[in-house]
């Protein structure tokens, strides 16, 4: 018993991680997924392991005095914890459906709202996206010919998040796209939310066999 309520104390410590992880990463992309509920696996999760975290001392408690009571509370408590488990798992399996189609409305819309002079919200979004992707407009780099900050700029250029990390002297240009990222974020965007979802999905599954 006791080895399970160290394991327990583990699991709630790793679902914590996991639940904040899932906050700071959503915060990067907030912007192409709209949707908030969607963190609502990720708030569940987090909850999951602080209470995790007391149940192992009430565990531990009732274990230490021998009181039957404390453990047929801490078995229902335990019990409540699966079923929760299980709802963050089905969650983020609807959630994770949810993404493709979410990102498809909002990511023509960020595009639009970029502005590399003054960069808002929506263009650091941007920037930090095709840099850390390593990726240029929605489906290619020629995407940006339809924005109002191309037709702005008249300059011929893609922001300089599209050069290729390797390069030091890209200035963007459309003449040059070999300088560029080839592949478009919106693919790469999906992906990497959906692997977020997945992270919950299965530290939900993990530990609701462990308790099982």
């Amino acid at each position: 018993l006791t080895m399970l309520l160290c394991l327990l104390q583990a699991a709630a410590g790793i679902l914590c991680y996991v639940g904040a992880y899932v906050f700071i990463t959503y915060d990067d992309y907030d912007h192409f997924f709209e949707d908030v509920y969607t963190l609502i696996p990720a708030v569940i999760i987090i909850a999951v392991g602080t209470l995790l975290f007391i149940i192992g001392l009430i565990g531990c408690c009732a274990t230490i005095r021998e009181s039957r009571c404390g453990l047929a509370i801490f078995v229902i408590i335990l019990l409540l914890v699966f079923l929760t488990e299980v709802m963050v798992v089905v969650l983020g399996y609807i959630y994770r459906a949810k993404v493709e189609n979410e990102v498809n409305h909002s990511i023509h819309k960020v595009y639009n709202e970029y502005n590399g002079t003054h960069p808002d919200a929506a263009s650091r979004a941007i920037d930090y996206v095709q840099r850390q992707l390593r990726c240029c407009g929605i489906h290619n780099y020629s995407d940006w010919e339809n924005t109002v900050w191309f037709k702005q700029t008249k300059n011929n250029s893609v922001p300089l998040s599209c050069c290729k990390a390797a390069l030091s002297n890209c200035t963007g240009s459309l003449t040059h796209p070999t300088d560029l990222y080839s592949e478009g974020c919106e693919a790469l965007v999906v992906k990497r939310l959906q692997d977020i979802m997945m992270y919950v999905i299965w530290a939900a599954l993990a530990f609701a066999a462990i308790q099982v």
